[in-house]
């Protein structure tokens, strides 16, 4: 494997990552400083929490369809890509979706 290729990629998720906590950080100053009412900016952070912990959730059920779908792959020894490997690939990706959407519908 060419580990040469991962340096850019994390490269470019570390900068994104960073840019995007100082315009979060940013953003919640300037709303702290609006003198907006108490029960506005309450409201705003607790909304942020909530789509915080159902995009965990939602990755969370993604990540361990994919898991179970690269494991079916490899229970039936495919190595090479083929349609039916990446069709096993997407159905646990989009089961992984529908499972998180009704998790979080039953959480409400």
């Amino acid at each position: 494997m060419n580990l040469e290729v991962f340096i850019p990629i994390t490269l470019f998720i570390c900068v994104y990552l960073a840019i995007k906590a100082v315009v979060d950080a940013r953003a919640r100053k300037q709303m702290l400083q609006s003198n907006g009412s108490e029960d506005m900016l309450r409201t705003l952070i607790e909304g942020e929490e909530t789509r915080r912990r159902q995009a965990s959730l939602r990755w969370g059920v993604i990540l361990v369809a994919l898991a179970l779908g690269f494991g079916l792959v490899e229970a039936f020894d495919w190595t090479e890509a083929s349609p039916g490997l990446f069709a096993i690939l997407l159905a646990a990706t989009g089961l992984g979706n529908l499972a998180a959407y009704y998790i979080a519908r039953r959480a409400k």
